[in-house]
């Protein structure tokens, strides 16, 4: 965690300093263009943390085209389009991953050939985890903690 203190005080400085420029400016549009700065980097800072975060699950390539497809729409709509995508691919993608839990569990074939084919148990456990809340949208019909038990049989952990 040490060596990314610096990396965090970093960040921390550029958003203090572009705040701290917005105050003293004397204008108002000197005010205007210092926080539209700091918005780009809030936004930059956003696209690069999606990155980080689903690299960090294991999907290096789909990060990379995540970042760029965020940049554009961000570039088109804004944050709040940036946060709606993410947010729509959050669900879309869990509720996928859900529905294949939930067909393992009931034992359908094809649902294990999935898993085999796709993952490894720790990348499994990776979405298990990211995913948990859609997962847990389905608790009534199924355990996620014995679906995780079968995986661990079934996907040998490395």
């Amino acid at each position: 965690m040490r060596e990314y203190r610096s990396l965090a005080l970093t960040v921390i400085a550029i958003f203090i300093v572009t705040l701290v420029g917005a105050f003293f400016s004397p204008t108002f549009n000197e005010q205007k263009t210092w926080l539209e700065l700091f918005f780009l980097f809030g936004a930059l800072l956003f696209i690069f943390s999606i990155l980080v975060i689903f690299a960090a699950i294991g999907f290096s390539s789909f990060s990379l085209y995540l970042a760029i497809f965020l940049a554009a729409v961000m570039g088109m709509y804004g944050v709040e389009g940036a946060l709606l995508v993410t947010g729509m691919t959050y669900f879309f993608w869990g509720s996928i991953f859900a529905m294949e839990v939930l067909l393992f569990y009931n034992h359908v074939k094809s649902a294990k050939e999935w898993f085999i084919a796709r993952y490894t148990f720790k990348t499994f456990k990776n979405e298990y985890y990211a995913f948990y809340p859609m997962m847990g949208m389905l608790y009534i019909l199924f355990s996620p903690s014995r679906v995780l038990k079968e995986m661990e049989e079934i996907l040998k952990p490395e």
